[in-house]
């Protein structure tokens, strides 16, 4: 074992059996290089300060064990080599003992400790895991969904590694029907295809590979990058269900992918629109729909079956969302306890008392996609989809209080060129947003769009109709689109004596507020079937027919564009 730290070439053994031979600098891989992990996967290719670089240099996958790509070192972490053995165990004050699967960290335990020590280790490992940032639960050793993680990752990994070699080619109507499966059984002390693990025995099923994998690479989505993502040592977190449906939402670890449990309709539902849907998004670069890449299903024997689908997180950005609104354009039961509202609350249409104005040309551009994308939905017999809306407030202090007074407009300082550590002369002010845009430059976005981006930029009027970046301290320099960093401005308003009803009452409260929208559709996969008329029957029996969210497809989505059109009002 030789790593000196003045020499270009290193040859080292990392504490958890990993091994690195290639060029470095200082302590970081850089240049050419071969990782190898404990189970025998490894990357051999480019690295730039200690990840894995995407430029020419392609990607040489050596598959052990029905394994691919292996547990890349995260593209947000760069992997640090410790200068010897003992500064990596004093770096990190104990030494752990950890044990992998085909990549996947299952077990971790401290070495050469007392058994009081390793118990404080455990505990606070279980602590750390609850007190991760940002929204959901780290599922950790004992938790109730660890198995299903460990199996669902397991299936992954599998299904990515199997696919990914297969050569690119267009999809056939074959690669939707039913014979297009991945099948494979998965032994707990292993078989000729699948590795040793330490969950129980399970089935898994893969649906139409070829197709997700074309979706994958449509978004730009690196086998490596999405295995690491979904699979790596982290783990997932768990999400409260934010709806009535009973679906348990999973969240990667660094939040690109949202993994929902499906039920067996709303699967057999995907399978039959999938051929359209791949036509649609494949069509339109901005759609504002949900974005899948992958559907699974996991079969335990004595226990039910539960089915997976991947999906791109539209949340996923370095900004804090304060609001989240489910918007369907319906009033009955669409409001949310005042008792439980929080900063995670996922609240309705009755709820939202704002109104935003955007830009003329983005308001164009966002109603013309809404539509295209709801004459699809209709097409297929969708209803119940909704807006899913999160807003990031530039002034969230407001928020503290439901009611009572808020700052004004006036009285918040706008930010100067001097916060961002611009030219005077590339400032773009947009009135009446207050928000600070540039001329976008190609490669200077401190931040990557999230999975489900492909659109083009927006362009802004006031900027000569050139496309442009969003400025925010502390945040750095954001990426206009479609759905994605839309500075707007929220006027506030109260809707009086209206008592949930579409007709009441608008008072403006001329509260106006800088806010960064991010939009999506999701809920595509509930068709208007029998169960869903007579539900409408049912309940115009008591209701407005036009307040149930439950009606026919056509008049859903006119209804749906409708409430939209007062959600985002034109500009006098």
């Amino acid at each position: 074992m030789s790593c000196e730290l003045n020499e270009r070439i290193c040859n080292k053994v990392l504490s958890n059996g990993d091994t690195y031979s290639g060029n470095i600098d200082g302590l970081l891989p850089h240049g050419m290089g071969k990782y190898t992990w404990i189970d025998g996967t490894a990357y051999e290719g480019e690295w730039e300060e200690g990840r894995i670089s995407h430029g020419a240099t392609s990607l040489d996958e050596v598959l052990d064990g029905g394994d691919s790509a292996g547990n890349i070192p995260s593209q947000r972490n760069a992997l640090m080599l410790p200068s010897s053995s003992v500064d990596a165990q004093n770096s990190r004050g104990v030494v752990y003992d950890r044990e992998y699967m085909q990549g996947v960290l299952v077990k971790e335990q401290v070495r050469d400790h007392d058994s009081r020590m390793q118990h404080k280790s455990k505990r606070k490992h279980k602590v750390d895991a609850k007190q991760v940032k940002g929204p959901g639960q780290t599922i950790y050793r004992g938790h109730k969904s660890y198995f299903l993680m460990l199996n669902l990752q397991l299936g992954i990994r599998y299904s990515v590694g199997k696919i990914t070699p297969v050569p690119m080619r267009e999809v056939l109507s074959s690669d939707f029907g039913p014979r297009a499966r991945i099948k494979m059984y998965f032994p707990g002390k292993g078989s000729q295809f699948t590795p040793p693990h330490y969950s129980v025995d399970f089935f898994w099923k893969d649906y139409c590979p070829i197709v997700f994998r074309n979706l994958r690479e449509m978004f730009k989505i690196d086998a490596a990058d999405y295995m690491m993502s979904i699979c790596g040592v982290d783990g997932l977190k768990e999400l409260s269900s934010p709806g009535k449906s009973g679906s348990i939402f999973y969240l990667s670890q660094d939040e690109r992918f949202v993994i929902k449990t499906l039920r067996k309709r709303e699967l057999k539902n995907l399978l039959k629109m999938l051929p359209k849907y791949y036509e649609h998004v494949g069509a339109h670069e901005n759609t504002l729909i949900t974005k899948f890449f992958g559907l699974h299903r996991i079969t335990i024997r004595g226990r039910r079956k539960v089915r997976f689908v991947v999906m791109g997180n539209m949340f996923c950005t370095d900004l804090h969302i304060h609001r989240r609104y489910d918007l369907k354009g319906s009033t009955q039961g669409r409001s949310t306890s005042k008792s439980n509202i929080n900063e995670n609350t996922t609240m309705k249409d009755l709820d939202l008392s704002y109104v935003f104005h955007l830009e003329k040309s983005w308001r164009e551009s966002l109603f013309r996609q809404i539509s295209l994308d709801c004459m699809f939905l209709e097409s297929q017999c969708i209803i119940d989809y909704s807006m899913l809306m999160g807003l990031h407030f530039r002034a969230p202090e407001h928020l503290k209080a439901l009611v009572g007074p808020r700052d004004t407009l006036e009285s918040r300082p706008s930010p100067s060129a001097d916060d961002f550590g611009v030219q005077l002369e590339d400032e773009i002010t947009i009135p009446p947003t207050g928000l600070l845009l540039v001329r976008h430059e190609p490669g200077s976005a401190s931040t990557v769009p999230g999975s489900h981006i492909r659109g083009s930029m927006l362009r802004a009027s006031a900027a000569g109709d050139e496309e442009v970046d969003l400025l925010l301290p502390g945040t750095g320099r954001l990426p206009v689109q479609l759905g994605v960093n839309m500075p707007a401005q929220a006027n506030r308003k109260l809707l009086h004596d209206g008592g949930g009803s579409p007709n009441a009452a608008e008072v403006d409260l001329f509260e106006v507020y800088d806010v960064v929208l991010y939009l999506g559709i999701i809920d595509i996969l509930q068709e208007y079937n029998m169960t869903k008329k007579i539900e409408h029957s049912c309940k115009s029996l008591k209701f407005d027919p036009m307040s149930i969210s439950a009606v026919e497809p056509a008049l859903y989505s006119k209804r749906f564009i409708g409430f939209l059109e007062k959600v985002f009002p034109e500009q006098i």
